[in-house]
């Protein structure tokens, strides 16, 4: 009897012991797939986050355009400008390096896609077509397009009729462009900006249209192109930084454009390139 006693105590503590390290195993289990599962997403969402991703490569990407004073290079062959310091500046909140890479304007949103650059950064308008293809940032500088023309004619053309039968070039894919075509304009596109106004300078071109911004700073008494000045604004609009679609990085932008005015580091910047008056709020 004894014995039969001590063999059912014997196989219930068996059982317990089984059941005890089954449910040991289960918990083991559980716990790697959880820590599995929490690895994979930080992971998935590092690979989504641009922000990130720029953080990895050390190096923040500007897609520019040679645009003063937004953009341009000084004697020494640097980038400098009111956007390209201002990108320096949020590069350094990054704690990474800044490349500035000119690009064409009519690819920008291609560039964006194929990670040849990590943001357009170069007095960009806020376009319909612009704010569909990226995530934008917020408004940064108030712009217009205006005609500019040689000086000694500038009287004949001041207005959008009188405008009907000169040859105007343009930025191709740039808001100047878009404002010839909609004003019925005899547009021709060249690959800059500063194309444009040379095409004028030269005689090659009746007129250009170009941003008010950089007819500020490019043409009239004191500036390169003297004999040139600019009569006809044809539209109001404003700036506006460009990354891929879906990108974090602008938020992350808007956040430092809000930081460096609050502090006085916009006005400042914006002071030394005559654009402190065309600053947005933030």
């Amino acid at each position: 009897m004894k014995k039969r006693i001590l063999a059912g105590l014997l196989t219930a503590v068996m059982s317990m012991s089984l059941v005890a390290c089954g449910s040991s195993a289960s918990n083991t289990a559980a716990s790697d797939s959880a820590s599995s599962d929490t690895a994979a997403s930080a992971a998935e969402e590092s690979a989504d986050s641009d922000v990130a991703y720029i953080q990895d490569k050390g190096t923040l990407i500007v897609g520019i355009t040679d645009f003063a004073p937004m953009d341009y290079k000084d004697d020494n062959g640097e980038w400098i400008g009111f956007d390209a310091d201002v990108a320096r500046k949020v590069a350094e909140s990054l704690d990474v390096d800044v490349e500035f890479v000119e690009i064409d304007w009519d690819n920008k949103i291609l560039e964006l896609e194929n990670k040849s650059i990590d943001v357009v950064w170069n007095g960009m308008t806020l376009t319909p077509e612009v704010t569909s293809a990226m995530e934008t940032t917020n408004a940064y500088c108030n712009n217009a397009q205006v005609v500019v023309v040689n000086a000694d004619v500038a009287d004949d053309y001041q207005d959008v009729d009188s405008l009907a039968d000169l040859s105007v070039a343009v930025e191709s894919g740039s808001a100047g462009e878009a404002a010839a075509n909609e004003n019925g304009l005899n547009a021709i596109a060249v690959k800059s900006q500063s194309d444009a106004v040379m095409e004028v300078a030269a005689g090659t071109s009746d007129a250009c249209i170009i941003d008010l911004l950089m007819a500020g700073a490019m043409v009239g008494e004191g500036t390169s192109y003297p004999d040139l000045t600019h009569t006809v604004e044809l539209t109001t609009e404003e700036y506006g930084i460009g990354c891929r679609k879906g990108s974090d990085l602008a938020a992350y932008i808007n956040e430092q454009l809000k930081a460096l005015y609050d502090d006085g580091t916009l006005e400042e910047i914006g002071t030394e390139y005559g654009v402190q008056d065309a600053i947005v709020a933030q």
